[in-house]
C-alpha cells in the first residue's frame, strides 16, 4: 500500500492543547539525557523567549501544512515510474541527483525507513518518533529548542530542523542503480546479447529492483533479505510493474543462503553481476530478529560470520568474469557500546576480505549528503563504489 497525502497526514491526527497557556502547562521536553521535564521549567532555565514557544505551538496546531509539503517533496511517487533520463557518468555518480525517484521507495516502506530503523549512534532519535511525540503527545525534543533550530522555525523552515537533526534510514536512488548498471556492470557481451542476470544479497528497500528492472537488458533479478515486509513488497512490486521479467526474492540471511542446496545448485556461476550496499555494521539498526548485527555480537565476529560468508555466496553465484559491486563508506566506532574499546575502518576491512575472492578493478566516489558516516576518525566526503571481478 502506498500512502496518499491524506493518509500520511492522518498518522499525526490528535488532540492538542486548546490555548498557548494550556500548552505551556501541558507540554514537556525530552532532554539530551533522556529525561522528560516540564516545558515551562525547561524554557525558564534556558531563557527561551515566549514568542519562540508561541511559534512552535502554532506549528503544532497547523502541522498539516508542513506534513503536506513533506509528502509532496519526499513521498509522492513519480508518475509514470519509468526512468527516462540518460545514465549518470562514472565520474558523476550521485545518490542525490533526481531524488524524487526515491519517493516511491520511501512511501512503500514508510514506517520501516522513517521510524523502525534506528541509528547505531547514541541519542539520535528517528524522524517519525520525533514528529509523533511532538504532534500527538506535545513532547518536544530538546534539539527543537536550540537557538539554531528556533532561528529556522521563526523563518518558517522547521522542516530543515527535522531533516537535519533526526535520523532517517538511507535510501539508494533507483536512478543511481540504473546508472551503475550501464556504466559499471554491463559488459560488451551483455550489450550484444541484451540479457543480464543480477543478484543482490540485500534488497535495499526495493531500490535495486526498481533500478535494475528499468534496464531493458536485465531479464532476471534474484535477491535475498531478512525483513519479511520488504521481501513481500519487493516481490509484489516486480510482479505488478515488470511482469515480463523474472524476479525471485528469498527471505533468508545472505550468509546462510548457500546452506540451501537447491539454491546453491541452481545458481552456481549463474549471474552476470552482484550489486548491493551491505549493512554498515551498527550505523543503521534495521528491524527484525535475523539482522546480522543481532546474530553476531562483535565486529570481528560479524566480519567473519556475516561478511565473509556473504562474499563466498557472491563468488559462488557469479560467472567467471562477472562483476561484484558494492557501496560502502568508512566510519569509526565511537558511540557504539559493543566496540567502545576499538576503532575500525569498515571500508578497509571489508575490501580486504573481498580481495581474497575477487580481483579489484575499480573504486569510484559517490556523492550522498544524507548518509550518516561521520562517526569516529575515518571521515570522507562521499561513499565509495567498489568494483571487483571474478
Amino acid at each position: 500500500m502506498l500512502y496518499s497525502q491524506q493518509q500520511f497526514i492522518n498518522i499525526f491526527v490528535g488532540t492538542n492543547s486548546t490555548s498557548f497557556a494550556k500548552f505551556m502547562q501541558n507540554a514537556r521536553v525530552a532532554t539530551s539525557s533522556g529525561k522528560i521535564v516540564a516545558l515551562k521549567i525547561y524554557a525558564k532555565e534556558r531563557d527561551i523567549p515566549s514568542e519562540d514557544l508561541k511559534t512552535l505551538y502554532q506549528h503544532i496546531l497547523n502541522r498539516d501544512e508542513y506534513l503536506a509539503r513533506f509528502w509532496v517533496k519526499s513521498l509522492r511517487p513519480i508518475e509514470p515510474i519509468a526512468i527516462s533520463e540518460k545514465p549518470m557518468t562514472k565520474t558523476q555518480l550521485n545518490n542525490d541527483k533526481l531524488p524524487n525517484y526515491k519517493n516511491l521507495i520511501r512511501n512503500m516502506h514508510l514506517l520501516d525507513i522513517l521510524q523502525n530503523t534506528k541509528s547505531g549512534l547514541e541519542n539520535l532519535p528517528t524522524f517519525m518518533d520525533v514528529l509523533k511525540r511532538l504532534y500527538l503527545e506535545e513532547i518536544i525534543d530538546y534539539k527543537i529548542l536550540t537557538p539554531s533550530a528556533r532561528h529556522y522555525m521563526n523563518e518558517g523552515r522547521i522542516g530543515s530542523v527535522f531533516s537535519s537533526f533526526y535520523f532517517r534510514a538511507s535510501i539508494m536512488n533507483p536512478y543511481l542503480v540504473y546508472s551503475i548498471f550501464y556504466k559499471l556492470l554491463q559488459t560488451q557481451q551483455q550489450t550484444q546479447q541484451k540479457s543480464s542476470r543480477i543478484f543482490s544479497p540485500t534488497l535495499g528497500w526495493t531500490s535495486y529492483a526498481y533500478g535494475f528492472m528499468e534496464c531493458p537488458e536485465v531479464q532476471e533479478y534474484v535477491a535475498t533479505d531478512v525483513i519479511k515486509s520488504v521481501c513481500n513488497k519487493t516481490r509484489e512490486f516486480c510482479e505488478k510493474m515488470y511482469p515480463q521479467k523474472k524476479a525471485t526474492i528469498f527471505c533468508e540471511p545472505s550468509e546462510n543462503l548457500l546452506k540451501n542446496r537447491n539454491f546453491g545448485a541452481k545458481y552456481e556461476a549463474y549471474f552476470d553481476a552482484v550489486f548491493f550496499s551491505p549493512p554498515y555494521y551498527e550505523l543503521e539498526l534495521y528491524p527484525g530478529t535475523n539482522q546480522s548485527t543481532s546474530a553476531y555480537t562483535s565486529y570481528d565476529d560479524w566480519l567473519v560470520k556475516y561478511w565473509t560468508k556473504t562474499v563466498e555466496l557472491c563468488h559462488h553465484v557469479l560467472k567467471k568474469g562477472g562483476k561484484m559491486c558494492y557501496i560502502l563508506s568508512s566510519y569509526g566506532c565511537s558511540g557504539s557500546a559493543r566496540c567502545a574499546d576499538k576503532e575500525f575502518d569498515i571500508l578497509k576491512d571489508m575490501n580486504a576480505i573481498c580481495g581474497q575472492y575477487f580481483k579489484k578493478v575499480g573504486a569510484y566516489t559517490m556523492k550522498n549528503k544524507n548518509v550518516h558516516v561521520t562517526a569516529g576518525s575515518h571521515r570522507e566526503t562521499g561513499e565509495r563504489i567498489m568494483l571487483f571481478v571474478k
